[in-house]
């Protein structure tokens, strides 16, 4: 393929899951890229403000990318006799984890994400995240505390490269609360900035990488919001019929 200074469009980008032998969360996503010959920047909304600041790593005159993906997604849900607000209120010690695959406890607040290994130009990356819950009126606000990389050995090199944020606000409509149908609603940001771009990568101009790994973003965002609105909606479901266990219903699949 020739390289210019407008190569390296994202134009599909496609998942398929699948189980590795090396370790039960492993299940990985395989990344399918296609690119054009042209190039278009996406704009950079900004995260950062005085009362969030990213995840700070490191600083080097390298080459810099950004990449800031949002997305939104809700799930109705049928009130049981139990009402949801009261659900969504639960202190986060009452959390369940939704999936032990997936999630470990840390503390009463604070839990370990492993997300999916997925492929990104053949280099296996998976993102360790470490979370804190705080807590809301009709819900929780989800925050990044730190992001370690897992997967091929570029990529773990890349530990001490970038600076990343993270906030999803989880909620119910506080004003439907006699209503039968609720939605939870969650609203999720990811921004990481300062990475260091791999001297392999450098042939290709700055703003290709940031247009695909932006849409990389998005699409995980994409596949994994609904996947854990659909976990919390069963969740309340077990909790608003009597099952005080809080053993995590999710089984680590995608």
């Amino acid at each position: 393929m020739a390289l210019s200074s407008a190569s390296l469009k994202l134009t599909s980008l496609s998942f398929s899951a699948k189980k590795t032998n090396r370790n039960p969360r492993n299940r990985s996503l395989s990344f399918t890229i296609t690119c054009s010959s042209s190039f278009d920047e996406p704009p950079k909304p900004s995260l950062t403000s005085s009362s969030s600041t990213p995840n700070r790593v490191s600083s080097s005159s390298a080459p810099k990318a950004r990449f800031v993906a949002r997305q939104k997604q809700s799930v109705s849900v049928r009130q049981l006799q139990r009402p949801l607000i009261e659900y969504m209120s639960l202190p986060a010690s009452q959390y369940s984890v939704l999936d032990a695959e997936r999630i470990e406890r840390v503390d009463d607040n604070t839990f370990r994400c492993y997300v999916y290994t997925f492929k990104f130009f053949n280099f296996e990356v998976c993102p360790v995240l470490l979370v804190r819950v705080e807590e809301q009126p009709n819900g929780c606000c989800i925050k990044l505390l730190s992001c370690k990389l897992e997967g091929s050995p570029v990529v773990v090199a890349q530990n001490d490269k970038f600076d990343a944020s993270m906030v999803n606000r989880v909620s119910c409509d506080g004003t439907q609360e006699g209503s039968l149908e609720q939605q939870i609603t969650s609203d999720a940001v990811i921004e990481v900035v300062n990475i260091e771009i791999p001297f392999a990568f450098r042939v290709f101009p700055v703003g290709a990488i940031e247009a695909t790994g932006t849409q990389v973003l998005d699409q995980i965002l994409r596949l994994m919001l609904p996947r854990f609105l659909s976990q919390l909606s069963k969740d309340y479901q077990a909790w608003a019929s009597g099952d005080t266990s809080r053993q995590p219903l999710g089984t680590g699949e995608i």
